[in-house]
């Protein structure tokens, strides 16, 4: 099984006509996502590069194509407002890849949303989610697969479905940082694990999805054996999860906090990943986290070997 999308989850791509949008709603399609259509203002009635029907608005696509889920590569000046568009269009998953959107704006964006409890945002700057589909053919980035869905940037190759894990085990993987993300999957899978559901939550101070939110979806799936989570230093989330997993998880979950070298009051590449006090930094959420019975990982090189060894998986690569 999977959380939040499948091979069945119809997608549209909000500013499908940049270059981002048209690149990466390619990618999607070639990796067997239902990308039904696109959103741009103006340009209604006309047809994408990849020969998809564009929108005026995301009310129309959802009227004529019947998508559930969104992926936004709106510019920041009007990206929240794009957020906003599609929630009230009643879009289920909406996945924010775009970077740099203001605070202020996603502070309007977390309040109003509020008013749309069916509406599951991912993101913004991340590299959005992915249910693996089943290999058909093909090798490495040449790979043919069916039955995924891939909303966002991320090399669709490397993820396994548990239909094709060799171990019998398959997790899902939740990660602030979206190249951490890649190297979590690319072990996993090394280790012929599946991934159920992979999601990039993004790494800015204020965003949609958590760690919580998704954990409990997970902790529903009987398909999901174990999950990683991948935090850095800035903000509570981790230490808020951690202590979650203690009283709700009952499958086993690995954890690597990245950031344990860094200074004090320097952000550290993503907006959020700024240690504000002594809670936030990397070691106290690292304490944190072995207090409540987590797995924690001492290097980025050994998540998989750490998940692969919660799991009873004799860790071994492929």
């Amino acid at each position: 099984m999977s959380i939040l999308v499948n091979g069945a989850t119809k997608v549209i791509c909000q500013g499908i006509t940049g270059s981002a949008g048209a690149f990466h709603t390619k990618g999607c399609i070639d990796y067997g996502t239902k990308m039904v259509g696109g959103v741009t203002p103006k340009k209604g009635g006309q047809t994408d590069k990849n020969g998809l029907p564009i929108f005026n608005t995301v009310a129309q696509a959802i009227q004529e194509t019947g998508a559930t889920a969104s992926m936004i590569f709106v510019p920041p000046p009007f990206a929240a407002d794009s957020i906003l568009e599609a929630a009230d269009a009643g879009v289920e998953l909406i996945c924010a890849i775009t970077e740099g959107i203001p605070v202020a704006d996603m502070m309007r964006v977390k309040a109003t949303l509020s008013k749309y409890p069916k509406t599951v945002l991912i993101g913004p700057n991340c590299p959005g989610i992915i249910t693996p589909g089943r290999k058909v053919s093909g090798q490495g980035a040449a790979s043919v697969f069916e039955d995924g869905c891939k909303i966002g940037i991320m090399p669709g190759y490397i993820h396994t479905a548990p239909c094709d894990a060799t171990s019998g085990k398959s997790v899902g993987i939740i990660s602030r940082s979206g190249t951490l993300t890649y190297e979590a999957v690319w072990q996993t899978s090394s280790l012929g694990l599946g991934q159920t559901t992979c999601i990039g939550i993004g790494g800015d101070p204020i965003k949609g999805a958590n760690f919580i939110d998704l954990l409990a979806r997970f902790e529903e799936d009987p398909e999901t054996d174990g999950v990683v989570i991948i935090g850095e230093i800035g903000g509570n989330d981790e230490t808020d999860a951690g202590r979650w997993i203690q009283k709700n998880v009952s499958k086993p979950v690995v954890s690597f906090i990245a950031g344990i070298t860094a200074p004090k009051g320097k952000r550290m590449g993503h907006a959020g990943a700024i240690i504000g006090g002594e809670n936030d930094t990397a070691q106290a959420k690292i304490e944190v986290l072995k207090k409540c019975g987590i797995h924690v990982s001492e290097s980025p090189a050994s998540i998989g070997v750490a998940m692969a060894e919660a799991l009873g998986v004799c860790a071994i690569a492929n």
